[in-house]
């Protein structure tokens, strides 16, 4: 299969994702579904709406599959999930980017702007990586969804993703357009709201992107009665709560590390080491969640120095650590390791006392 790859600034990149998806499009057979794999975050559930409707709308079978709290679009339980649907076509979207296939044999786009760990061969690749200003998942799947047709309706599911990926003070025209159809505050209080369910104890993004694949536009999701809207309210409030006891730990520092040790079911390690990022900017900040998973640490980094992060926990990385550990920006990393190789990690970083009893 064809290999588009990363995308350079010498590109007509929004073309090139055209030309990319059409590649991809032509390698799909349509007597069954295409499945569209990807993150439960606003950017991950906003790509997946995008290609979606533009599907459908186009006259393909296309259906969504999340990636949700702990799973990985490597394992078996996944694959074996898609052989069941008999996809004719797989998009992978903001799930990052590996060497190894996620359903081998199955006609491949992957669409993701994190820091690739190896080239899918048997895969046609769209990657933002690199680019400056880096376009977000959801952008990227909305450059390649005009393969299918004017998606200019659609925009504003490519504005959520930027915002949702703190992308919001870029310099893309897709944003500010976005922002002046639908108005800045309404996008940026339907992303707060898309975000939340998956940051919940139950981790469910079903609410979100039902609301993404039927409402035209922001309003629908913050101003909405219906049960999914109240969903996203709730979750919020839920959220809000975890965020509020998180706030009161101090660090722990040692070097040029600072931790923060939680215990919350809420994933609320990646906001609060954003948090302390600003207050502790010659640090890395680690913020650590002990309560997340059972028999799991998982863990959000984040620094204002300038280091480099995944080059960071590539340096420390321990010997049993999996594809979980490590992945995402050079600004923003992070992982999941199970308790014992943690205490490893964590002790090596100088800080015994953060080892968790498992």
């Amino acid at each position: 299969m064809a290999m588009i790859g990363r995308l350079s600034q010498e590109d007509d990149v929004r073309a090139a994702a055209r030309s990319a998806m059409a590649d991809a499009l032509a390698s799909f057979g349509q007597h069954g579904p295409v499945i569209v794999l990807s993150h439960f975050d606003a950017d991950g559930l906003g790509a997946a709406a995008m290609l979606i409707r533009s599907l459908r709308q186009a006259g393909w079978a296309a259906e969504p599959m999340v990636i949700g709290k702990t799973g990985s679009p490597w394992e078996a339980d996944t694959r074996n999930r898609l052989r069941a649907l008999g996809p004719t076509g797989l998009i992978v979207t903001d799930l990052g980017t590996r060497a190894e296939p996620v359903l081998p044999g199955c006609p491949t786009l992957v669409i993701d702007h994190h820091v690739p760990t190896g080239e899918p061969e048997e895969a046609i690749t769209i990657s933002g990586n690199g680019l400056d200003p880096e376009p977000t998942s959801a952008l990227l799947a909305w450059w390649a969804a005009g393969a299918l047709g004017n998606q200019s309706d659609l925009l504003w599911l490519a504005a959520i993703g930027l915002i949702g990926d703190m992308a919001e003070g870029s310099e893309f025209p897709e944003l500010a357009e976005a922002q002046v159809r639908w108005g800045k505050t309404a996008l940026r209080d339907a992303t707060s709201l898309i975000n939340a369910p998956r940051r919940t104890a139950a981790a469910d993004a079903g609410p979100a992107l039902r609301l993404l694949l039927s409402a035209d536009g922001p309003k629908r999701i913050t101003k909405g009665d219906d049960a999914d809207a109240e969903a996203l309210h709730a979750a919020k409030a839920e959220v809000r709560a975890a965020m509020d006891e998180g706030k009161r730990v101090p660090p722990l520092v040692a070097g040029d590390v600072a931790l923060i040790a939680l215990n919350s079911p809420c994933q609320i390690h990646p906001l609060i080491a954003q948090q302390w990022r600003g207050r502790l900017k010659d640090k890395i900040v680690i913020a650590a969640n002990r309560g997340y998973r059972a028999g799991w640490v998982h863990f959000a980094a984040r620094s204002a120095s300038g280091r480099d992060l995944i080059a960071f926990l590539a340096e420390h990385r321990p010997a049993s650590a999996d594809g979980r550990y490590g992945n995402g920006h050079a600004q923003a990393t992070g992982g999941a390791l199970p308790i014992a190789v943690w205490n490893e990690f964590i002790a090596g970083l100088g800080l015994p006392q953060a080892q968790v009893e498992a």
